[in-house]
């Protein structure tokens, strides 16, 4: 048996090519905003693709709010107006995958502010998780053990104590790319990793004690030696 491998760059071509005739089939069909869409198991039929690329292509959709999916009823053109919607549909279409500098700066100034909101804001509750994600990461590195996923666990903890549910959702989009490049790149040596104990100590002091300020200071004392990697790599 011949297995084909589909390789990122296919996927990404299939499913803009799928975005492009979900375009064309709201124009053609002139589908106002509220109308339905044909079902995945229609669309996939039509445009001869797997139901699941179709999935994925209408989840990037949803994603960027072009698309709605009701349970039980289906998908449906979100209340934009066509115009709009052609226009953001080319603009998807035309994404670059985001660079690893780019995906830090993101971080970094999403992260700053979600320090401080979560100062403003964190429950106990939100403290309690802060924590437990805190020692983890900290368990994980005085055993010498990779701790990239405990790290982005203790940031992903502070953005949903934050209370911004939007802010929370960027971070949960570009945690997963920016887990692989940490791995791929090496980018924290042993002596980093020890040091961000410290430094994650530091912004869960001032998030505890309600200090806004303080947490984005000791953020961009945390962020200082990535963001000279990501300039000087």
């Amino acid at each position: 048996m011949k297995l084909e491998v589909v390789t990122a760059n296919d996927n990404k071509e299939i499913q803009n090519s799928i975005i492009a005739k979900i375009r064309d089939l709201i124009n053609y069909k002139n589908l106002e905003p509220g109308d339905k869409l044909p079902s995945e198991r229609m669309l996939a039929e039509k445009f001869e693709v797997t139901r699941s690329n179709v999935r994925d292509a209408i989840q990037k959709l949803e994603f960027y709010g072009l698309l709605k999916s009701r349970p039980q009823s289906g998908t449906f053109v979100a209340n934009i107006g066509v115009t709009a919607l052609n226009g953001m549909i080319e603009d998807i279409l035309r994404l670059d995958e985001p660079d690893f500098k780019s995906l830090v700066e993101t971080r970094i100034l999403l992260e700053l502010k979600t320090a401080g909101l979560a100062a403003s804001r964190r429950t106990e509750a939100d403290l309690e998780h802060m924590k437990e994600t805190l020692d983890a990461y900290s368990k994980k590195v005085m055993n010498n053990e990779d701790a990239v996923q405990e790290d982005l666990l203790f940031h992903l903890a502070i953005a949903k104590a934050s209370g911004n549910s939007t802010m929370n959702t960027l971070m949960l989009t570009i945690t997963p790319e920016i887990i692989t490049n940490f791995e791929r790149y090496h980018v924290c040596d042993d002596n980093q990793a020890v040091l961000g104990i410290q430094e994650h100590t530091d912004i869960y002091e001032a998030i505890k004690n309600q200090n806004p300020e303080l947490a984005k200071e000791k953020m961009k004392i945390h962020f200082k030696a990535l963001y000279q990697y990501c300039y000087n790599a």
